[in-house]
């Protein structure tokens, strides 16, 4: 009587047995350490990034790189205490800046001590000291004077006017003398943030 075969792996008399305990499926590759079939590597067995190589993107390692437009993160490139502006909100020295504030406070000062008459001393008197020598001061006095000289002449006008009217116009000459006053010091507030301060109706007479 003929016996059946027997699937692979039966033990049959001309197959050889595996060892008791073992399994008849081929091993599989080792999960650490040793490669796997076919030549790939095990999972999580990629070398790290040496030193020379830039991280993921293309980024400079950190520190490695050079920052935009030469600044120097240490701050050597900060200018000294010298290199910023003039002292005095745009005056190269502080006496240029007290001579810019005599002839604009001075106005007011001569209108009140002059009797409406002599808003234009201080301005001459800083434009004749300190004028030739420091265009900053004759940027400032060259204006206070043209204005206060305006309303001097204004203000005589006024007199004149208040005289002839019999007294009917007495306002006029307490115009004339509060504008130069009021617009004395506000050139002279600017001064003192360095603005050179451009008076409205004002004459042309001195350059």
């Amino acid at each position: 009587m003929t016996e059946p075969p027997r699937p692979p792996g039966a033990g049959g008399p001309d197959e050889p047995t595996a060892p008791f305990g073992s399994s008849p499926e081929p091993p599989t590759a080792p999960l650490s350490g040793a490669p796997g079939a076919g030549g790939y590597p095990p999972p999580g067995g990629y070398p790290p990034p040496t030193g020379d190589q830039p991280p993921t993107g293309g980024y400079p390692p950190p520190g490695g790189y050079a920052a935009p437009g030469g600044y120097d993160p240490k701050g050597a490139g900060y200018p000294t205490g010298g290199a910023y502006g003039a002292p005095g909100g745009g005056y190269a020295t502080s006496d240029d800046k007290t001579w810019a504030l005599v002839a604009h406070f001075g106005g007011p000062v001569g209108v009140v001590v002059g009797g409406s008459l002599l808003g234009w001393v201080a301005p001459l008197i800083a434009l004749s000291a300190k004028g030739q020598q420091s265009p900053t001061v004759r940027a400032h006095a060259v204006p206070a004077l043209n204005f206060q000289i305006t309303w001097a002449i204004a203000n005589v006008v006024g007199f004149i006017l208040a005289l002839v009217t019999c007294g009917l116009l007495f306002f006029v000459p307490l115009i004339t003398a509060l504008v130069p006053i009021i617009f004395g010091i506000i050139g002279g507030v600017k001064a003192t943030e360095g603005v050179v301060y451009r008076y409205p109706m004002s004459g042309n007479f001195v350059k």
